[in-house]
């Protein structure tokens, strides 16, 4: 027999079929389903005369159905997770290797034209604190 807690979990995804499987059962109806099996049951059998045993079979397929595909959502979900950690992953260990090679090449330069680069060093920061005390003055 199907459990409270499985047919509380893919509800929606069951109310569906049990309004698709028997459309006298209304809205109203199965909105009011409070996770009690034996009433919902019940009341199936009230409206639609059926028996209980192919109700549970019912219940038990539907929510099957949902577990199932619930699973195999998971199951995407995760592969999808895994490939995107793999891609980012990947995409950091190539921006990493073109910061070394730019910190390299950096380095290359300055050793091969030391007096060159202390003056664009100094350059640069002539004008970034121009920059900076313009800003600071104008506030």
């Amino acid at each position: 027999m199907v459990n409270q807690q499985t047919l509380q979990g893919s509800w929606n995804e069951v109310k569906g079929k049990l309004r698709t499987k028997w459309g006298q059962l209304t809205n109203d109806e199965l909105q009011t389903f409070d996770g009690n099996v034996e009433r919902l049951i019940g009341l199936i059998q009230r409206k639609t005369g059926e028996g209980r045993s192919a109700i549970e079979s019912f219940l038990e397929q539907a929510t099957a159905d949902g577990s199932s595909a619930v699973s195999r959502a998971t199951a995407v979900a995760g592969e999808y997770a895994k490939e995107m950690a793999e891609k980012v992953q990947e995409t950091s260990q190539q921006a990493a290797e073109s910061v070394r090679r730019g910190y390299e090449e950096a380095e290359k330069m300055v050793k091969q034209r030391p007096a060159e680069s202390i003056a664009i060093c100094f350059g640069a920061g002539v004008l970034a604190g121009l920059m900076l005390g313009l800003i600071l003055r104008s506030r």
